[in-house]
């Protein structure tokens, strides 16, 4: 087990300086470019929306990149922040009442709920692409509509079983399960030794949709097929509600209620020794000036999800894109700014002061050095190679993203697990208040 901290690491390693370096090409932003390679407006200014930080220096991180960039360029960065469930209906009135910031950090598909409302940032795209060893699959997806770029998908949180190890032992598992039949089996063993699992069902933006997306998925069921037409009333979405509802009967009681935070506060507070999470579990215990947390670090492990009867990975992670709307009076400081924190000085150093909280869209970034620097952190180096994207498997539009923000999947789940409706029952409403997207 590790026992640096994230500030150590970087003084005896000279990560930094390593990570600096790892895809650099030739940076279009030396101080001898101010204007970046776009034409930067004369006053601009700019107003930027992000999620609120789970992990300080991930943040601290972000806002010394962006002040960076003011120095370098004159613009001025005002930045705001918003809760994870706050920052999809900020974007959606953003895009009906034509202002607000400039960039918003969003989630998901939603730069596909509006994108007559959002300026095409190929440019930015295709740019970084060429120098940084391409976009993933699952990034392209995303961030395209059509041949057009209309978000770019800035980074990938990846959500993966956190465990505390002793307690997975005392269950009787000297490794996590990499099945579903077995992942079962633990978390009935888990809950009989009075350290259960537990995992939202309530209007969880990250957390409840990953977790119910991959059990669907890894059981067969999608909302959508190829061509975009509703399935999701199926024998195996009526499986994957089944599989749940005995999961259900293993967790601690108000996970219905669970919001992204809840697990984490469950976990330290040991009412659960399982969670699907992001590193932040860890480094939050490793680092604890709380004595009895700090320990925690230790008894905490990682595994990817385990895969079910499809039998390969079915994960859904979360991708936040930057979103550059039409409202903007600056565009081409915007896309400055845009591509400047996705170049290697800026972006390499992120990654590793997020510790793995947040990782690549762009493959060459594989190499940084926080993804080796600690075991514990490897799993969440290959998200963006195992995950789909939420309209799996139809096309991305406006209706998967309206489905995903309207918590269908996981209201589904929750009807069935808590006993509300049967599983047929449940996945036949589900499809209906799904049709209601598809057909408008």
């Amino acid at each position: 087990m590790a026992t640096h901290t994230r500030r150590d690491f970087l003084i005896s390693s000279g990560a930094i300086a390593a990570a600096s370096a790892v895809g650099a090409t030739g940076s279009a932003f030396a101080a001898d470019k101010p204007d970046m390679g776009f034409k930067i407006e004369s006053g601009a200014k700019l107003s930027v929306l992000r999620w609120t930080q789970f992990v300080s220096a991930e943040e601290k991180r972000w806002m010394e990149n962006t002040k960076k960039f003011t120095e370098l360029t004159g613009v001025e960065v005002q930045m705001d922040r918003a809760g994870f469930e706050d920052i999809r209906p900020k974007a959606a009135v953003a895009a009906r009442i034509g202002a607000g910031p400039d960039i918003i950090l969003g989630w998901f598909d939603d730069p596909h709920r509006y994108p007559d409302k959002l300026v095409d940032v190929s440019e930015v795209a295709n740019n970084l692409a060429k120098k940084y060893g391409g976009w993933y699959d699952v990034c392209k997806t995303y961030g395209m509509s059509g041949d057009k770029w209309i978000g770019l998908p800035i980074a990938v949180i990846g959500n993966e079983m956190v465990y505390r190890k002793s307690h997975v032992q005392a269950a009787g598992f000297d490794t996590f399960p990499t099945d579903f039949p077995g992942f079962l089996k633990l978390c009935q063993a888990l809950s009989a030794k009075g350290t259960p699992p537990g995992f939202p069902l309530g209007h969880s933006v990250l957390d409840g949709n990953g977790w119910t997306y991959w059990i669907l998925w890894g059981h067969g069921g999608k909302v959508a097929d190829e061509k975009g037409n509703v399935v999701l009333d199926s024998p195996e979405t009526v499986a994957a509600l089944e599989f749940v509802q005995q999961l259900y009967k293993t967790f601690p009681p108000g996970t219905l209620s669970w919001l992204d935070p809840s697990n984490n506060t469950a976990f330290f507070d040991e009412k659960v020794s399982l969670i699907n999470n992001g590193i932040s579990v860890y480094f939050a215990a490793l680092n604890s000036t709380d004595p009895k947390r700090h320990a925690m670090a230790e008894d905490i492990f990682h595994a990817h999800l385990p895969i079910g009867p499809v039998g390969k990975p079915t994960e859904l992670q979360g991708i936040t894109q930057m979103m550059l709307f039409d409202y903007t009076k600056y565009p081409n400081a915007a896309k400055a700014y845009m591509q400047f924190m996705m170049e290697a000085d800026q972006y390499n150093a992120w990654l590793h002061d997020s510790l793995g909280y947040v990782g690549q869209t762009l493959k060459a970034y594989e190499k940084n050095p926080i993804w080796t620097s600690d075991p514990k952190i490897t799993v969440y180096r290959d998200v963006a190679s195992r995950m789909l994207p939420d309209g799996y498997a139809g096309p991305l539009g406006t209706a998967s993203a309206a489905v995903m923000a309207d918590y269908i999947v996981i209201d589904m789940f929750a009807s069935a697990a808590s006993g509300e409706q049967t599983p047929k029952q449940a996945a036949a409403a589900a499809a209906k208040r799904a049709q209601r997207y598809y057909k408008a």
